[in-house]
């Protein structure tokens, strides 16, 4: 596991709506021991509309489109995310349908943090786990400001 490749890129990652972790090294590395790489191909979906997993992905490489469905079979794009990204957050705070559908626009390399997993990480590191959904609630206000500014739904 390449954690120190994965913390520059979060930590270098030059966007409104990036994760600001304020971890050393260390703290990288307990974080890492959580995590579970997955390598998808173009295409593959990495989180499904309406699913009810339970998992945040971190984006070592490649690149991420975000969909919301627009009635009927026609999908809006949301965001196309880069390495450095944040993914699927909202899936820690609660237990509703996932709201939107991200694919791999091409080969990419993810690093999943499963709910099990992260109730592992806050019994094990409580102030790990603080400060991970210290840092995914701030990405979600700055990314439900944005969509409200672009007219999306957020409800």
């Amino acid at each position: 596991m390449n954690i120190d490749k994965l913390s520059e890129l979060v930590l270098s990652l030059n966007a409104d709506d990036a994760l600001r972790l304020r971890f050393n090294k260390d703290e990288w590395r307990m974080l890492g021991s959580f995590l579970q790489q997955h390598t998808l191909r173009a295409g593959d979906v990495v989180i499904r509309y309406q699913d009810m997993d339970r998992a945040l992905y971190l984006l070592e490489s490649g690149t991420l489109q975000v969909y919301v469905p627009d009635g009927g079979p026609v999908r809006r794009p949301v965001a196309i995310l880069r390495p450095g990204a944040v993914v699927g957050e909202p899936s820690l705070f609660g237990d509703t349908p996932r709201m939107a559908q991200v694919e791999a626009m091409s080969a990419v390399t993810v690093w999943a943090l499963t709910r099990n997993r992260f109730e592992e990480m806050a019994a094990r590191q409580p102030e790990l786990a603080l400060e991970l959904l210290r840092a995914c609630g701030a990405v979600m206000a700055e990314r439900m400001r944005l969509n409200l500014e672009r007219g999306l739904p957020v409800a």
